[in-house]
């Protein structure tokens, strides 16, 4: 299989004109430089790198509610809601949640899943036939983290996690933790886990920023979630220059689960670049739950997506990289590629 176009290539996504070529393991092959007719732009899939796909029955619910009456367990908005749901009702939100992140070119996303092992189950059945990997971070037990692909903490001012890390660690999967979402006051005790990524880490203090660049420990940020909250803006510019940072659009009630509206709302609010920002929406996200896509490069699986350069929204752009992060949107996706 072929696909012509503007690729992406690479860490940097270096714009090349040309044909990728998948082999029939479903592995990218080679890509030829050479002039084509093909107006497409290939990029790598996303991985979104924070959800919390369960509360997708209840999109826009809670306006003007902090953080706490919306999500603090047990009587948050978010869990009566889930509480008072049909089961069915729940699976089928998170499968049409799942159903958009795969049309919008998102490969994979890193849920972290309420209600114990019934929600990694949950989680399961609604991906049943999809191509995207819903990967369960589960919470509740070491059971749930046993049935899932890793353990997701709520925060370590919330509980304590250590038989949990430790038992994930000996399952050999990841573990993340919230820290820093409201006030510094739980980022020392997340690091004391020494966890595989921190999510959030919007108030971080100068010596937290020492420690998360000595440790090397990943962040998935969610801005749009920070400030639909009322939590304020993390410092992204200051966590790209100390370690990988990942984007997530994180919960379904508050924000579509769109990498390109997340992309976009990166852009406008700092100044890092556009490769930058398109590294936090596909390879960085990828490399948290070791997932070998997220790259076009020979030898990484062809999760490919592939938008319509010549669409009324993309046609004339001049960089392609800064139009994929700024511009683009799912009506621009013309295929996605779950291969390899």
């Amino acid at each position: 299989m072929e696909y012509e176009g503007t690729i992406l290539r690479g860490r940097e996504f270096d714009p090349v004109e040309g044909r990728l070529v998948v082999d029939d393991e479903g592995r990218i092959e080679a890509i030829e430089e050479e002039p084509v007719e093909s107006t497409d732009i290939v990029l790598p899939t996303f991985v979104n790198a924070h959800t919390h796909v369960g509360d997708s029955i209840a999109k826009e619910a809670g306006e003007g509610l902090t953080l706490e009456e919306l999500v603090a367990p047990p009587d948050g908005l978010k869990h009566r809601l889930l509480r008072a749901a049909d089961r069915e009702d729940l699976v089928a939100g998170m499968r049409r949640s799942l159903r958009y992140m795969q049309r919008c070119g998102t490969a994979a996303c890193l849920d972290f899943r309420e209600n114990d092992v019934e929600g990694v189950e949950m989680l399961r059945e609604a991906a049943k036939g999809l191509e995207i990997d819903a990967l369960a971070f589960a919470r509740g037990s070491v059971e749930a983290m046993e049935a899932g692909d890793g353990f997701g903490a709520s925060g370590a001012n919330d509980a304590e996690f250590e038989a949990e890390r430790r038992a994930t660690r000996e399952a050999g999967k990841p573990f993340g933790i919230h820290a820093g979402e409201v006030d510094s006051s739980d980022i020392d005790p997340a690091l004391d886990l020494e966890p595989d990524f921190l999510v959030h880490v919007v108030h971080p203090e100068p010596h937290h920023l020492d420690r998360i660049a000595d440790s090397e420990v990943p962040i998935a940020v969610c801005p749009r979630s920070n400030l639909v909250t009322g939590v304020g803006f993390p410092p992204i510019e200051a966590h790209v220059q100390r370690t990988t940072v990942a984007l997530g659009t994180d919960n379904v009630f508050l924000n579509s689960p769109s990498m390109f509206r997340e992309m976009a709302f990166v852009a406008k609010l700092t100044d890092l670049p556009s490769d930058e920002i398109l590294r936090m929406a596909t390879v960085n996200g990828a490399e948290l739950a070791d997932l070998e896509y997220g790259l076009l490069e020979p030898g990484r699986p062809a999760r490919l997506t592939i938008l319509d350069g010549d669409s009324d929204n993309l046609t004339g752009v001049e960089d392609p990289v800064r139009a994929v992060v700024r511009r683009a949107s799912v009506d621009d996706v013309r295929e996605v590629v779950f291969a390899g």
